[in-house]
Formats: structure tokens, C-alpha cells, sequence
């Protein structure tokens, strides 16, 4: 069953009244509807197109959070062969947040990671909503330096509200799990693409972001805070988060603008969660050119143009 947001009841009504007729003509009262059923339709796919080709920063954000949008273990499956996933990160324990491990991309091996919402009340919970613990970092880590070991590329697929906040987190050395994480992304001797899929929220998502190649999906968000934190901070009041999300410049086409993404991934009309297997092949043709652009380049170079792509973030504003 699809589920809309509030911006989409005028696509959901014109949906809905199709659905009625088409019910209506399968039970075949001698008359075709099948006219009115393609008005509808056609109605219907032109609100759509209308409304997600002016979402404003904050609809935009609701898109990135939807509950049908893929996560990455649909990524994974439709993109990655032969994937042998590895837990643990030696020193404390399991963190399902972050799902990592090995697998062939097209053919070619590389190290996987991902951080995973789960879709339903118990994956959820299993992986702690997307947001990481220190352990997860750590993992990643581990991960990393296996894929440095054997010259593997790394591909990082990022949705989180961000790192998990908890006392214990704080307690296992959180800020230094991330800072860690991030390093080992900066100082990988073969090439790391990263791909925001939904959400990119603050340490939590650079930790396994600060790739060769940062991408995003059309209508994924990517920040420092999220905007109801933002706009607890600045105002002292959540309502106001759709005018802290208008403010932060948390957009593709922002971050874009700005320097501090490479590419934006297109997605259906509609969003990812309305065509999922389109979403997740534009991803992988995307990752494959990426990744085709390190294709010669010594160790030395990789980690040079890493360094210089991150240096030059902010110095032409």
C-alpha cells in the first residue's frame, strides 16, 4: 500500500478515484471506464511531476525520510554479487546500524558499506534506526583497512539522522570513533565512493562519507544538524524546521552548487520510493562512473585528489 505525504493529497485523491473506477470496471457492468481511468491517470502523473519539480527544502526532507524509500540493504541486494557481510570491530561489539563487508560490483570486488534504518518495527530496532554506534565506526574501520590491504575500492551508501547519541555511545568514545572513521576514509590509498541515499546527518554520515566521490540522490538531504534540531537551537522552537531547512542549503542542488557533492543521481518522478528498481539502477550506473574515473591512477594520485577535492570546499564562496 503507498503511502503519501502531506504535500501529495492531490495526487493521492486523483490516485484514489482511479482506483475506485478501476475496481468498478473489473467487475465488468458492460461499460468500459477505461477512458476516465486514463484522465485520471494522466491528471495524476502531471500533479506529481508539477509538485517534485519545485519541493522546497523541506518537502525535500520528508522525501528523504519516506518510510517506502529504499534502504540500503535494497541497494545492496540488487547491486552488489556474492556479498559476505562481517561484523564485529574486535574491541566492544556488533553494531547492526552499519551493515559492512565484501562483494563483486559488475564483476569487480569491493568493500561494502552501508548504514541501514531497517523497515519495520523490529528491524528497526535491530538496526537502532540508522544511527551508529562506536562500535559500528570502529567496524567500518576494520572494513576499510581490509579494502586498503587488497587494493579494493570502498563504496559507502550514507542514510542516518546521524551518530547515536546515547550516554553509552558518549561513554565508548563516540566523537573519537567518528574522527577515526573519517580519517581512515580520507587516507584510503584506492578510490571510495559515497552515495547519499536519504538522509546525511552531521558526523554521523561524514564518518563513512568523506569519499574520492561524494554523490547524491535527487531528493536526499545532507547536513551538519537536522532542521528541527537547527531549529531548536536557533528559535527554540521545532515548528520552525521547515524555515531552519531552508536556511541550512541541506539540498542536492545546493551542495552541489556549493562544491561539497560532485554529482546528483536522478531520480524517478515521484521519488526513489516510487520506483525503486530505477532509483537503484541510475545509483549503480552512477557509482560505475565514478569509480571509471580512478581507473590508471597510482595510490599516490588517489589519495592527492581526495585531499585537494576536500581542501578546496568553501574557498570559492
Amino acid at each position: 500500500m503507498r503511502s503519501y505525504l502531506d504535500f501529495e493529497k492531490p495526487v493521492a485523491e486523483l490516485e484514489a478515484k482511479a482506483d475506485e473506477l478501476r475496481a468498478l470496471d473489473a467487475k465488468g457492468e458492460g461499460y468500459s471506464l477505461a477512458e476516465e481511468i486514463g484522465k485520471l491517470e494522466g491528471k495524476a502523473a502531471a500533479a506529481l511531476r508539477d509538485l517534485y519539480g519545485a519541493l522546497t527544502p523541506w518537502q525535500k526532507t520528508l522525501v528523504a525520510r519516506h518510510p517506502q524509500r529504499p534502504h540500503f540493504k535494497d541497494y545492496c541486494a540488487a547491486l552488489i554479487t556474492e556479498f559476505t557481510p562481517l561484523a564485529g570491530d574486535r574491541a566492544f561489539g556488533e553494531d547492526e546500524a552499519i551493515v559492512g563487508g565484501f562483494g563483486r560490483f559488475r564483476g569487480e570486488p569491493v568493500c561494502v558499506l552501508g548504514q541501514e534504518k531497517g523497515d519495520s518495527t523490529e528491524t528497526r530496532i535491530r538496526h537502532n534506526f540508522g544511527m551508529p554506534k562506536p562500535e559500528g565506526y570502529r567496524k567500518a574501520v576494520r572494513l576499510m583497512e581490509l579494502a586498503d590491504r587488497f587494493g579494493l575500492p570502498v563504496l559507502s551508501f550514507v542514510d542516518t539522522a546521524g551518530a547515536y547519541p546515547g550516554i553509552e555511545a558518549e561513554e565508548r568514545g563516540q566523537a573519537e570513533a567518528i574522527a577515526r572513521s573519517t580519517e581512515c576514509c580520507l587516507a584510503l590509498r584506492t578510490p571510495s565512493v559515497a552515495l547519499v541515499i536519504g538522509e546525511g546527518g552531521s558526523g554521523g554520515a561524514i564518518a563513512i562519507a568523506a569519499a574520492s566521490r561524494v554523490m547524491m540522490l535527487e531528493h536526499a538531504i545532507y547536513s551538519v544538524i537536522s532542521p528541527e534540531g537547527a531549529a531548536s537551537i536557533l528559535w527554540r522552537d521545532t515548528a520552525r524546521a521547515q524555515d531552519a531547512a531552508t536556511g541550512m542549503k541541506i539540498t542536492a542542488q545546493d551542495l552541489l552548487r556549493f562544491g561539497v557533492i560532485d554529482r546528483i543521481v536522478s531520480e524517478p518522478t515521484g521519488g526513489a520510493h516510487r520506483d525503486p528498481e530505477t532509483a537503484i539502477a541510475r545509483a549503480g550506473d552512477a557509482i560505475a562512473a565514478s569509480l571509471a574515473d580512478f581507473a590508471g591512477l597510482s595510490a599516490d594520485e588517489i589519495v592527492e585528489r581526495r585531499a585537494e577535492k576536500f581542501l578546496a570546499i568553501g574557498r570559492a564562496l
